[in-house]
């Protein structure tokens, strides 16, 4: 792939919120390949695809083409890896991708694990960039780009590019566990969830105090709803095992919900009922 060229046959592998957030915003720019792992998580992700395409300026669900066929993908010259955050199934995916897409650009959109690191895993270490948007895709602006060192020529301005086409604004971080959002994020998450421990208020007080006295748009434990109680403790436990520090490590109330089933706004209950 020559360095000036753009992406014009982009792919996404996943079924879930992020892929179905960064394909309708693709379907603007052109023919978007989604690659889901079944033929019922194919349907699920191709209606949600098709109706966040509604979000976009430009959205068209007609470029969404959801396939369960990874050969399907091998034109592809960029396949993007969106799925559950951990380092053994991302590897796998990417290794995946990487032997059936010869020519592309390979991205992960880990948002806590070593791109460096998957790159190894997957076998193709050259080809590999993270690309860490946020949730809700359609409405989030920002994007982390990280391009680790030995990565081929071109990689860093051809996802600049195809990221700003899509208006987003791309922000390149180094290739640290949580990159710069999510490792500043997390320990003040974790900390809203240790005061509701240890002071027994209402997740709706905590969160009128941040969005009242500090003007956040969203209190920190409806936002631990959006992001999903199970990603929230991957992310956790990535950033310790880096850290070592306290504040990095899951608290235990998290735990708990995971372990009730209760993983926020996907499971319909978290720290609030969603029913």
């Amino acid at each position: 792939m020559a360095a000036e060229e753009r992406y014009e046959r982009p792919a996404i592998a996943g079924s879930g919120t992020i892929a179905c957030g960064l394909a309708a915003s693709a379907s603007a720019l052109s023919k978007t390949m989604l690659l889901a792992r079944s033929d019922a998580s194919a349907w699920r992700a191709e209606e949600q695809a098709h109706s966040l395409c509604a979000k976009v300026d430009g959205g068209d669900p007609s470029n969404v083409k959801v396939t369960t066929q990874t050969g399907d993908l091998a034109e592809c010259d960029l396949a993007i890896e969106a799925i559950v955050e951990e380092e053994r199934p991302k590897g796998e995916l990417l290794k995946e991708l990487g032997d059936a897409c010869p020519d592309a650009d390979l991205a992960t959109t880990t948002s806590s694990l070593s791109v460096a690191g998957l790159g190894a895993a997957s076998g193709h270490g050259d080809r590999i960039f993270g690309l860490h948007p946020f949730n809700p895709v359609v409405r989030m602006e920002l994007i982390e780009l990280c391009v680790p060192q030995g990565a081929r020529d071109g990689i860093s301005a051809r996802a600049r590019a195809w990221c700003e086409e899509m208006g987003k604004t791309v922000v390149e971080v180094p290739d640290e566990p949580g990159f710069v959002v999510n490792r500043l994020l997390f320990p003040y998450l974790f900390d809203a969830v240790r005061l509701l421990e240890q002071t027994g208020m209402k997740p709706e007080e905590v969160d009128r105090c941040m969005t009242l006295g500090a003007g956040y748009p969203m209190g920190p434990l409806a936002l631990l709803d959006l992001v999903g109680i199970d990603v929230a403790i991957a992310i956790g436990e990535a950033l310790f095992a880096d850290s070592n520090e306290g504040h990095h490590r899951p608290p235990g109330r998290l735990t708990e919900l995971s372990v009730d089933g209760k993983l926020g706004r996907k499971t319909g209950a978290g720290f609030y009922d969603y029913g």
